[in-house]
């Protein structure tokens, strides 16, 4: 139990008291003591008596001698608190012993869907992938520690009217030189290769709709092809993602034609649901409450007059399969917030059909965008989509500079690995300390830096910890008790107390720049502490305790940092 709830826990029995019913407490960190509690200002009308008053009484009655040095009623009313050191000491002591760093697998487990990264077969991945992915990788990451059961859904784009131009293409070159082409990573030419000849060639652009007709009939030789453009194609995004250092496995695919076969039930389903419409082009569903700019409902695209479906039927059908197939009772869409009214209509129209329903729910985890120095959407300098691959390529070697001017001495092995853990790592904690709702601007010199709120100052700070035990002659203390009794001491273990809190919190709301942030606050912090307490030089007893101190410090940022996906050296 965090610090934060167990002080909440003892004040909720004393203002029950007082108010005869329950009370949140409404504790939160203070700038006046370590903690404070605003309930009795709201609490005041109810009881009609002065807030103040009320706190007075509440402080009375709360048991919180074991906790607390100090309770005192400020102002109109707030209730501060400062906690005791002892207290510090034993919950991080009983904190430092627990393998979870005291933070408990969630007591109701839920089958969690992530739906994220999405990149389309047989075009390259590029920085507008970036977002859904580490976002998305985090969110699984996150979830699967907190004891859920987590299914990557990684939703290709695999299937639809492009395949036909594309197997047309592959045909003119030849399956061993398409394959060739492919195998090398080379989808954006290969992709514009046939999609200039579809526009140039009347010929060309007949067999490829015809091409298109043969997939979707289930024609054995197209759907061959078709099989070996979608292999090549998650064959890269796979190095992609092992470069990018994220969970995704070739088991977590599960493109639009994984789908196909459930299409025609979700159409038939809503059909005698009496929600599905002729709107002469188009069997749709009009969700309640959408409109348009012109006040007309807007449609969700089941079923084309040519008898092909849109987008909208792959995503009811993909609800559908993981609310009653699966389990799901929490399904997580990481993509961009351009998005989000699609989704709406998709889970509105869900509801209706009854395939989403409590205790199930669907979230849109949206985003902004990536911007350049000129507040445009990131581009190339020639004004293209910048590719993921040179991206990462170029963070991993301007961290390999940064590591040989910091630690010259570091064999060339030791640079490599710090340089794609720094390299990635600062590409990752760029995006995941921001808002995720926001735009962020690509700063280079900014995500490198070693100061400030950034991957490489997180990093630093643990390398630092790990060298005071290299130092030290020890590997980790075993069982130390820590003492707490220097201000500093004070201030870094109310930080690391509320590493359980931050993470329950952003369980909820996958809003990752707040465990960012809390990370930076607590290695800020710890800078203070190191300054101000020495550890190999004091006495026995307190330097084992300020060495425990530092361990604990140590294993939070790598956990805390783990969970956002960025690798913590012991050496930079």
């Amino acid at each position: 139990m965090s610090l934060e709830k167990l002080l909440a826990d003892r004040l909720a029995q004393a203002f029950a008291a007082v108010a005869g019913g329950p009370v949140d407490p409404v504790v939160r960190r203070s700038q006046h003591a370590d903690f404070q509690s605003d309930a009795a200002l709201p609490l005041a009308r109810r009881l009609g008596r002065p807030p103040r008053d009320i706190a007075t009484d509440v402080v009375g009655r709360a048991e919180l001698a074991d906790l607390c040095t100090v309770v005192e009623v400020s102002g109109p009313g707030f209730i501060n608190l400062t906690v005791a050191d002892p207290a510090l000491g034993t919950l991080l002591s009983t904190m430092a012993a627990d393998t979870r760093l005291g933070v408990a697998p969630s007591v109701n487990p839920q089958t969690v869907i992530v739906d994220y990264s999405a990149p389309n077969v047989a075009k390259e991945m590029h920085v507008g992938h970036l977002r859904s992915t580490v976002i998305g990788d985090a969110a699984v990451r996150l979830l699967d520690w907190l004891g859920h059961r987590v299914i990557k859904a990684n939703h290709l784009g695999d299937w639809g009217t492009p395949f036909g131009m594309l197997i047309e293409h592959l045909l003119d070159l030849g399956e061993s030189e398409a394959a060739h082409e492919l195998s090398v990573g080379d989808l954006d030419s290969f992709y514009k290769a046939a999609r200039v000849k579809f526009d140039a060639d009347d010929a060309f652009k007949q067999r490829a709709r015809l091409r298109v007709v043969a997939l979707q009939s289930g024609d054995e030789q197209t759907l061959r092809l078709w099989r070996m453009l979608v292999a090549e194609s998650e064959k890269y995004f796979l190095t992609v993602y092992d470069q990018l250092g994220v969970l995704l496995t070739d088991k977590d695919f599960y493109g639009e034609s994984y789908y196909n076969d459930m299409l025609a039930p979700v159409t038939d389903e809503l059909d005698r649901l009496g929600l599905l419409r002729d709107s002469g082009d188009a069997a749709c569903v009009f969700p309640d409450g959408f409109t348009g700019r012109d006040g007309q409902p807007l449609p969700i695209i089941v079923r084309k007059r040519d008898g092909g479906y849109g987008y909208g039927a792959t995503d009811l059908a993909a609800i559908r399969h993981r609310t009653r197939d699966l389990g799901a009772t929490r399904l997580l869409y990481v993509v961009g917030l351009p998005q989000r009214q699609h989704f709406e209509m998709v889970y509105a129209v869900a509801r209706q059909a009854g395939w989403l329903h409590p205790p199930a729910v669907a979230e849109h985890i949206g985003f902004g965008s990536i911007l350049g120095s000129d507040g445009k959407m990131l581009r190339s300098r020639a004004g293209g989509s910048i590719k993921l691959v040179g991206l990462l390529d170029e963070a991993v070697t301007r961290a390999a500079e940064l590591a040989r001017q910091k630690n010259p001495d570091l064999p060339d092995a030791a640079i490599a690995e710090v340089a794609r853990a720094v390299g990635i790592g600062a590409i990752k904690y760029a995006d995941l300390s921001t808002d995720r709702i926001k735009d962020y601007v690509f700063d280079w010199q900014r995500m490198l830096s070693l100061d400030g709120n950034t991957a490489p100052y997180l990093q630093y700070a643990h390398a630092r910890i790990r060298s005071i035990f290299r130092r030290a002659g020890i590997e980790q203390p075993t069982g130390t008790p820590i003492l707490v009794s220097h201000p500093a001491e004070h201030a870094l273990a109310l930080e690391l107390a509320n590493f359980g809190a931050v993470v329950t919190g952003v369980e909820q709301t996958l809003e990752f720049h707040r465990l960012a942030g809390y990370l930076h606050t607590l290695a800020t912090t710890f800078s203070g502490f190191y300054e101000h307490c020495p550890v190999l030089r004091a006495e026995d007893e307190v330097r084992d305790s300020r060495l425990a101190l530092c361990d604990l410090t140590a294993r939070v940022l790598r956990q805390g940092l783990h969970l956002l996906g960025i690798a913590t050296p012991d050496r930079m």
